[in-house]
């Protein structure tokens, strides 16, 4: 932690003046410093005895206590030819979402640097640690429509370490991206595994209004000897259908080879409907579903095969904060969840917070 503290002074108060003097030695540099915090409260009807949620959850994992899920302080450095990221963070988030990491990596939301390989094209070589190219849910809550993540996103990589490469077209039409990993969300070499992992990822925004997203992910989830291969395919699309109204859906689906030649799978999917009534206040709707009858990804005594439903409210007194309020539901077609600390087909829970970004 005194580590931690020492690398946060010297971020606030040394690399301003590094940063400083490479502007003026260098001419076109330029440098962004931010942060963003996610405080939240969240009562579970679960009532879980140690206020720890069920295990599929890695955001805002409290229960009834007031809490963190996210503070992170960031630096972008940019020039023509070279760029670099790193960011720390605080929180519930990477107590949970981190917890298999080596302690000093833990605190690191992003970390990396790129150089950009053509003088003609938009053409970027990037490596370090680095936010997932799966989904359309970041993990911070400010980009989201919903204050609380998906099912399908909470189980799928929030980060990944690695490198790739990324073109983007002039227009900005197409993005194409390859990569190799470390891992399906390691930054940590799964032990007795020396094998990379691969994903690629392809955008499409035919018009302002429209995004196609299309990602993929290889990689041996086992060791050299007893491998287990995980293939994953991600689709999504965002519309803004009005000025108004928008829609999101993604669908996602994943096979896994396991001992003695047997494939299991899982697929999950998520639909949201956006209102904004003005300047201040949205509206949120959401469905989805998460089929895991195997255990590849959520170990469930019987499977887990669960529906889910929320609907948030958002108010934004100012560009930089939003308050939010959300309720959410899910249903189990076994009893795989907890209702007031015991087995249960049913699960609730509410849930409130207040982000803001500076």
């Amino acid at each position: 932690m005194r580590s931690f503290f020492l690398f946060v002074y010297c971020w606030l108060f040394v690399l301003p003046v590094q940063a400083q003097f490479y502007r003026d030695s260098l001419g076109k540099f330029k440098i962004e410093t931010s942060a963003y915090i996610d405080v939240y409260y969240n009562f579970d009807f679960a009532r879980p005895e140690n206020n720890e949620r069920d295990v599929f959850w890695y955001n805002h994992k409290r229960h009834n206590e007031f809490n963190v899920n996210h503070g992170i302080i960031e630096t972008i450095v940019e020039s023509e030819k070279v760029r670099g990221h790193i960011a720390l963070m605080i929180g519930t988030y990477s107590q949970y979402n981190l917890i298999n990491e080596q302690e000093l990596i833990r605190n690191i939301y992003e970390g990396n640097v790129g150089l950009k390989l053509s003088k003609k094209h938009n053409l970027w070589l990037d490596a370090g640690i680095f936010a997932s190219h799966i989904g359309f849910e970041s993990a911070i809550s400010k980009n989201c429509w919903t204050p609380t993540r998906s099912i399908l996103a909470d189980n799928t990589p929030y980060y990944e370490a690695g490198a790739k490469v990324t073109y983007k077209t002039e227009n900005e039409k197409w993005m194409l991206s390859g990569l190799i990993l470390n891992g399906w969300q390691r930054i940590k070499r799964l032990p007795y595994n020396s094998m990379p992992s691969f994903g690629t990822q392809v955008q499409y925004k035919p018009t302002k209004k429209i995004l196609l997203n299309s990602s993929t992910y290889i990689g041996n989830e086992g060791t050299d000897s007893l491998k287990q291969m995980r293939y994953f395919h991600n689709f999504y699309g965002q519309w803004d259908i009005t000025d108004k109204w928008g829609l999101i859906a993604g669908f996602d689906i994943g096979f896994q080879t396991q001992e003695q030649g047997k494939t299991r799978s899982w697929n999950s999917s998520a639909l949201m409907l956006r209102y904004k009534i003005n300047d201040k206040f949205t509206l949120c709707g959401r469905g989805e579903h998460y089929f895991d009858k195997d255990g590849v990804i959520i170990s469930k005594p019987n499977g887990f095969k669960t529906f889910a439903y929320s609907l948030n409210f958002d108010y934004a007194p100012t560009e930089n904060m939003v308050a939010r309020i959300e309720a959410r539901g899910l249903s189990s077609l076994d009893k795989n969840l907890i209702l007031n600390r015991e087995a249960s087909n049913q699960n609730y829970f509410l849930m409130t917070t207040m982000e803001i970004s500076f």
